[in-house]
């Protein structure tokens, strides 16, 4: 028997979310090197090359275990190429099975949903359509609904049954007053701050959504106050029936 005190044991959804993003991502802005200095609408202010760099410091901090808040770094380094970048990119996510385990569970799970967003941003930017079943997705969404909920808490609004087609959530106490529906990609970036005001009450609603948009403003995320991206298509929230 080893008198070594056992790690904790490794949990691999999270990294491999994860690397499906970064590899996906480092895909699009090596494919055309010319894309770095295209704007990237979501994240006003950024460009490709500045979008690759913020991943990079997160993904930097989280290898360090860095004490600071992942979710809101110092602004990306300027001036680095993107090949560069990548290639940091890499190493540093080589080492996240090492150092994932052991860091609590907020900082696991929001690396995904950050890069997970970016790449979104940075397929916007490019004119080109979400991922195909990103394994990220689903785990994301939960921590979205998660802080949308604090949020709900916070300004002291009543529950929200916030419904995809494949899935259910009540954010915040009680029984919901209302229901919000979409697509899984289209009520993640409402959550996000990626939909203004207007596309998020022109989502499925039970009824009139103004009583909640307040809440869609909570941690790093703010509804922009121009669109972004367009709405896909949303699927219809049945009615509410009493009992159910």
């Amino acid at each position: 028997m080893s008198g070594t005190t056992p790690g904790p044991i490794p949990d691999p959804s999270h990294h491999l979310a994860y690397r499906a993003c970064r590899e996906n991502i480092t895909r699009l802005v090596t494919s055309d090197l010319s894309v770095a200095e295209l704007p990237v609408p979501a994240c006003p202010g950024w460009s490709v090359r500045d979008l690759v760099g913020h991943l990079v410091l997160v993904c930097r901090m989280a290898v360090d275990e860095h004490p600071g808040e992942i979710s809101d770094p110092p602004p990306p380094p300027p001036g680095i190429p993107v090949p560069e970048l990548v290639v940091t990119w890499a190493a540093l996510e080589e080492q996240l099975p090492r150092v994932l385990p052991r860091a609590e569970w907020l900082r696991r799970r929001i690396l995904p949903l950050d890069a997970l967003s970016h790449e979104l941003d940075l397929r916007t930017a490019l004119g080109m359509p979400p991922p195909a079943g990103s394994p990220a997705l689903a785990d994301a969404l939960d921590l979205a609904v998660m802080g949308f909920t604090l949020s709900l808490h916070g300004h002291g609004l009543p529950a929200l049954r916030v419904r995809t087609p494949e899935r259910e959530w009540t954010a915040g106490e009680g029984e919901p007053a209302a229901t919000m529906g979409g697509g899984a990609l289209e009520v993640f970036r409402a959550l996000t701050g990626r939909r203004t005001v207007r596309q998020i009450a022109e989502l499925s609603w039970s009824t009139a959504p103004a009583p909640w948009l307040p809440a869609f403003r909570w941690g790093p995320f703010t509804p922009p106050t121009r669109t972004v991206e367009e709405v896909a298509p949303t699927f219809m929230v049945p009615e509410r029936h009493s009992g159910t």
